[in-house]
């Protein structure tokens, strides 16, 4: 026995080692490449330290309620701000270490979530519970851990019911059956995601990877050969799909909720909306939908490596069904430009919308989104439309080159940017094209989720004075990314790295800041929305001493007699003061302290029916008609009647317009 004991210790000890000298050694590539071409490197010193040891922590123990004081104190003294010469003596036992101390964590959590399932809860007893809106130190003794799952499960618990029935009399009646049902599913969910973190291989490395290239900046991240795949995928119009978006419903069930016609999903026959996955397979893993993470399911389900996936489904709580789907190359609609017509007081206007830059990456001979961008205009403008309307709300941004295309279609000529380098060199960026595709009016709508290469492309329009920019402050992303190997003979590890910086050609940046727009329009949630600004590693924001002559377009008294014209008309509008109040509303529920709970029924479900309010006033301003008159353009409606599966994403997306209050102003 002791024979067999040591030589498991010693297979386990090799397997350590081995992971810990493949970590290193993707490690120091990282570091060599970014060192050489990323373009503003930082030493490797305690700084670093301690921001990939805090970033490691928090995304391990996010709620500080897993690892004890004393663990994590002493990973503290030992790793916080001695990474870094670990890193540099290419010793990375520390992952091992840290991991150790996690799953022994999460193994007493389990012991104790086992205890609490077997036993009744007291909903009598006098509990509080705090919430904090920024992280809390580590406070966790041993002798507290079952009184703070006691408390967290008991919540958890009455939230969940009164997350589905508002009716205290009716929860009251019921009590003793309701949360019995919801204390058995919660603590099932936990017990199976924490058995498949334990049963996992994965020892964080990729974890580590993404947190030290985060350090030099937000958008610098490792790549394994399958994420860079699902990457490059994601920027084209057409990639593998099993053709079903899903969502999840009041019950945190998964559930299909739309099924591409042109998909293989839909091709089956026998899928329909409404069904609920229980568990996905990709033949090598399952993964059980309730316990598994939503990064892990969503990696098996959208991987390239995983063209065949099985999926367990159960219909009106009936019983399972399996079914085996093979991925198909199809367009994705959500991310692919289309147009409509708008008719306002007998006139015509063009609506182009621009979901993201995408490009041909995969060599599919597939158009990118500049040229499609060329092929809606032209039938707008069979239309007669007086002007046209981009809109650039919630697109992220892609591919740069497809930037610099669509600059091109709407400036007649001159210079549209300068890019610098790693070396501090500068280049002017060129209007590729002489002349214009469309020569009038336009009107460009943007957010707070307006990014990277759409806020390069607003800028250009903005600062000729050839469109009016209306909406609210975009992220503040001015960078570009490239993808490159570690090194030239691996093909399995890659680094999405931040190689330049783009400047607008009055030498000014979007970076941290965003585009301010002409006319600032209210929009829900834009208090809350993240800014590139938010993230401790994003560059400040600066400019350069030299710009490039450049003609405006349009006058600036032209411009300014519009927007102060659209100004006086949304500080009168009712729906738009409404949404300043809905605004508020949602900041002061996030970032006012939230008081302490008590642990009861009645307190829960107050604090429930506030936020559900909250919700439903939300909904019923998104839900807002504009009462435009909104049609396909004849060319469109022709190739509809080519293409009939196309009509219900066309359908989809001509009902969203319908409540986009934007479009009237």
């Amino acid at each position: 026995m002791k024979t067999i004991s040591l030589l498991l210790f010693l297979i386990t000890f090799s397997v350590f080692a081995q992971n810990e000298t493949k970590t290193c050694e993707i490690l120091s590539k990282i570091n060599t490449l970014i060192q050489s071409e990323h373009i503003l490197p930082k030493p490797i010193d305690d700084s670093l330290s301690v921001f990939v040891f805090d970033k490691l922590i928090d995304e391990l123990d996010p709620s500080h309620n897993l690892f004890l004081k004393s663990e994590y104190e002493t990973l503290s003294r030992k790793y916080r701000f001695q990474l870094d010469d670990y890193i540099n003596a290419k010793n990375c036992s520390f992952l091992t270490d840290i991991n150790s101390v996690f799953k022994a964590g999460l193994t007493r959590n389990k012991i104790c979530l086992e205890a609490i399932a077997n036993e009744s809860l007291d909903y009598d007893t006098k509990d509080t519970i705090h919430f904090y809106r920024k992280s809390v130190p580590f406070y966790l003794m041993e002798n507290q851990i079952e009184k703070v799952l006691l408390k967290k499960i008991k919540y958890e618990v009455l939230d969940d019911i009164a997350s589905k029935i508002t009716s205290l009399d009716s929860i009251k009646a019921n009590f003793k059956a309701l949360t019995s049902a919801s204390k058995k599913i919660i603590i099932e969910n936990e017990l199976c995601r924490i058995n498949a973190i334990l049963q996992s291989k994965s020892a964080n490395s990729e974890s580590v990877f993404n947190h030290f290239c985060n350090y030099f900046d937000p958008h610098t991240a490792y790549f394994s050969n399958d994420s860079k795949s699902n990457f490059v995928s994601s920027l084209s119009k057409e990639h593998l799909s099993l053709g079903l978006n899903v969502r999840l419903n009041e019950n945190n069930e998964v559930i299909i909720y739309a099924i591409n016609p042109n998909g293989p999903a839909f091709q089956t026959g026998k899928i329909k909306r409404g069904d609920q996955i229980i568990s996905v397979s990709n033949k090598k893993e399952t993964y059980d939908v309730s316990c598994a993470t939503i990064e892990s399911i969503s990696t098996m389900i959208v991987s390239n490596s995983n063209k065949t996936i099985i999926l367990t489904l159960r219909r009106n709580s009936g019983q399972n069904f399996d079914f085996t789907i093979e991925k198909q190359l199809i367009k994705d609609e959500t991310s692919t430009v289309y147009s409509f017509i708008i008719e306002e007081k007998n006139e015509k206007f063009g609506y182009l919308k621009i979901p993201s830059f995408y490009a041909d990456f995969e060599g599919n001979s597939g158009r990118g989104c500049a040229e499609d961008v060329a092929m809606e205009v032209l039938k707008l403008q069979k239309e007669d439309i007086k002007e046209l309307i981009i809109d650039l709300v919630d697109n992220g941004g892609g591919s740069i080159e497809e930037a610099i295309k669509l600059a091109g279609i709407f400036i007649d000529s001159g210079p549209i940017s300068i890019i610098v380098d790693n070396k501090q060199l500068s280049t002017i960026v060129n209007d590729p094209y002489t002349g214009m595709l469309y020569k009038y009016a336009i009107v460009v709508l943007i957010n707070g989720n307006t990014a990277s290469a759409s806020e390069f492309f607003a800028s250009i329009l903005q600062d000729y004075n050839r469109a009016l920019l209306l909406g609210s402050s975009t992220l503040g992303k001015a960078t570009i990314q490239t993808i490159m190997p570690l090194d030239q003979n691996d093909n399995e590890n890659f680094l999405k790295l931040t190689i330049n910086k783009f400047y607008r050609v009055t030498g000014k940046s979007n970076k941290a800041l965003g585009i301010t727009p002409n006319v600032l329009l209210p929009q829900i949630y834009e208090t809350v929305c993240p800014k590139e600004s938010n993230s401790p590693s994003s560059f400040k924001n600066d400019s350069l001493t030299t710009q490039c002559p450049f003609k405006l377009y349009m006058n600036t008294s032209w411009f300014e007699k519009a927007a102060n014209n659209s100004k006086k008309r949304i500080a009168s509008n009712p729906y738009f003061n409404e949404i300043k109040q809905v605004n508020k509303k949602i900041t002061d529920l996030i970032n006012k302290p939230k008081l302490p709970l008590p642990i009861t029924i009645e307190a829960v479900l107050r604090d429930q029916l506030e936020i559900n309010r909250l919700s439903l006033e939300i909904t019923t301003l998104e839900a807002k008609t504009n009462n435009l008159k909104i049609h396909n353009s004849y060319l469109n409606k022709f190739l509809l009647s080519l293409y009939p599966p196309e009509k219900e994403s066309n359908q989809f997306q001509l009902e969203i317009l319908k409540t986009n209050q934007f479009l009237k102003e």
